[in-house]
């Protein structure tokens, strides 16, 4: 592989207000979605955007997207550019959503609409939003019991939405009536194009400014820039291999026994290569599998963490390279295999282990296990309203970041999946939905033990009401395979659910299920992990255990049994 020279054509001025507006106009996009989505799920920002060179290669991330999507765009829109090859006009927009193209789940939608100046192609914008249902079996189309792809809701391979401007209703609206909210999928549909346009006007904006050859010449030295700085940061490290490996609860068809995922890595100079191959050889019985394209954005996003300096693009990509293994396996699923939940499965477990391996070439950047990634979706018919409208009440929680050298982990922080995703509102999830929130506190020695503490989960219930035809699901993991400890750290707490806990009929439901029924009255709750441990709890400092008492995080109890130190009233 030819690497590629820090020499650039651009002046250094030119060249850094350039890579920086790319920037900018990614964020812009990103507003523009925010301002203008339907869905209350992407307006809690799990939504991301990019701008791509004309062969798909990515040009620039912006400064706020979700970690599952940043290593997926560039596969999307090379699937759209093979597809449509020679037949991409000025005004066009397509949709795609397959996972077996690059994508994630089918929720995860994205719209790709080229860029034109004066007739000719520069590039490509791409916003991908995360449709809170695309059919399938259960509302929110997360279904945990799902045997194929079919159970999970419309898979849709790349298809022409606009046409030389003009919009295609009838393939849009094919696409939302098979959908349970599709109002929404049309509005928000038109709000990530809308976002595309923007970036269209910006970059022909900055053409009329600087000149089109300038333009496209820094889409390519931008590129360099990134693929540059990587090089030239892993060359400060030693070569070596390092590998561990983390766990997926269970394969329900295979019965008793964790399903390892295995990440080996390798530093060679100024390349890093990982190698997952010798995962669990099989995908599993659940939607808890992952394609190539969620597993590379695990690597991409894990690896990124320890360089936050360095802007993110296809540049990146040259240097840290995969090798998934054959197709068939939990972390390399082929079609028909269901993935919809691969963000709580191998997505999480990847990104957690690339972080442990790094702790011991970077122990300045060391973090424990962070919580897992869960969401809890209840859906079924709405009596507030005359017409028993379909809701979706599609929660997510924070949770405890593991703990740091020298530092504790965040408490109720969001998933490492998308950390900027924001803790929905409960007036306007009341609003939208006839479930009220009970509670939201964090969760007491949730935090697990350490030198330094991981940080605190928090407990979540509400209350159905106004409702018929319910039922709810729950995409998780780490019930088993709890949140571990680093360097001597300690464990947090499994994750689960709870249905009227206290009560004479109360149940455990589990951290993996789908489509169980709900009645009005029913109370809902179930607490979201804390971070792991890092260092021997032994050492932690005595009034840093105190002030953890204190404060409600640590009971003198286990202040007693995992530090040694007994508090008195």
């Amino acid at each position: 592989m030819e690497i590629t020279s820090s020499k650039n054509s651009l002046d250094p001025v030119t060249f850094e207000v350039l890579k920086n507006a790319y920037v900018n106009i990614v964020d812009q996009m990103a507003e523009q979605i925010l301002r203008t989505c339907y869905s209350f799920v992407i307006y809690s920002r799990d939504f991301s955007s990019a701008l791509c060179d004309p062969t798909g290669d990515t040009v620039m991330q912006g400064s706020g997207d979700i970690a599952a999507h940043v290593g997926t765009l560039h596969y999307t829109a090379k699937a759209v550019i093979a597809k449509f090859a020679g037949d991409i006009h000025p005004g066009d927009a397509f949709v795609v959503n397959d996972v077996y193209q690059g994508g994630t789940h089918f929720n995860d939608t994205r719209i790709f609409a080229p860029m034109f100046y004066k007739d000719e192609l520069l590039g490509f914008a791409q916003a991908n939003g995360h449709w809170a249902d695309v059919g399938g079996a259960v509302p929110g189309s997360f279904n945990v019991s799902a045997l194929d792809h079919m159970a999970e809701g419309l898979r849709i391979t790349p298809v022409r939405v606009y046409s030389k401007g003009e919009y295609l209703s009838d393939v849009a609206e094919l696409i939302a009536n098979n959908t349970r909210a599709p109002q929404d999928i049309i509005g928000d549909l038109q709000a990530q194009t809308e976002a595309c346009r923007l970036a269209e006007r910006e970059i022909q904006r900055l053409c009329d400014k600087y000149g089109v050859e300038v333009i496209k010449q820094s889409f390519n030295e931008v590129q360099d820039y990134v693929e540059v700085m990587t090089r030239e940061r892993l060359k400060e490290l030693p070569n070596g291999v390092w590998e561990t490996t983390d766990y997926i609860d269970v394969d329900p068809a295979a019965g008793e026994g964790l399903i390892p995922i295995r990440v080996k890595m390798e530093i060679r100079d100024d390349t890093v290569h990982y190698d997952l191959s010798e995962s669990h050889p099989k995908t599993i019985a659940s939607f808890l599998n992952c394609c190539y394209g969620g597993a590379f954005a695990a690597i991409v996003a894990g690896t990124k963490m320890q360089s936050p300096d360095i802007p993110l693009n296809s540049g990146f990509y040259r240097v840290v390279t995969v090798d998934l293994g054959p197709e068939g396996t939990v972390v390399n699923a082929d079609w028909p295999t269901p993935v919809a939940g691969f963000c709580s499965g191998p997505f999480e477990k990847i990104m957690n282990s690339v972080f442990e391996l790094w702790a011991d070439i970077l122990p300045e950047r060391a973090m424990a296990c962070t919580f897992n990634l869960e969401y809890l979706l209840i859906g079924g018919r709405d009596t507030r309203d005359d017409n028993k409208p379909y809701f979706m009440w599609y929660d997510w929680m924070v949770g405890g970041w593991g703990a740091r050298n020298g530092r504790d982990g965040w408490a109720a922080t969001g998933p490492v999946f998308g950390v900027q995703l924001g803790t929905q509102p409960f007036e306007g999830q009341e609003r939208l939905s006839p479930v009220l929130t009970t509670g939201h506190e964090l969760v007491l020695d949730s935090g697990g033990p350490g030198e330094f503490r991981g940080g605190m989960g928090v407990e979540k219930g509400g209350t159905l009401y106004a409702c018929e035809r319910t039922v709810v699901s729950y995409c998780c993991d780490r019930e088993r395979s709890v949140t571990w400890g680093l360097w001597g750290g300690l464990p947090s707490i499994p994750h689960g659910v709870w249905v009227n806990p206290g009560e004479e009929n109360q149940r455990y439901l589990g951290s993996l299920f789908s489509g169980l029924p709900l009645y009005q009255g029913d109370t809902v709750t179930r607490p979201s992990a804390g971070g792991g441990g890092l260092g021997d709890p032994l050492k932690r400092n005595l009034d840093a255990v105190l002030e953890d008492v204190e404060q409600g995080y640590v009971s003198p109890d286990r202040a007693k049994k995992d530090y040694g130190v007994i508090v008195k009233e």
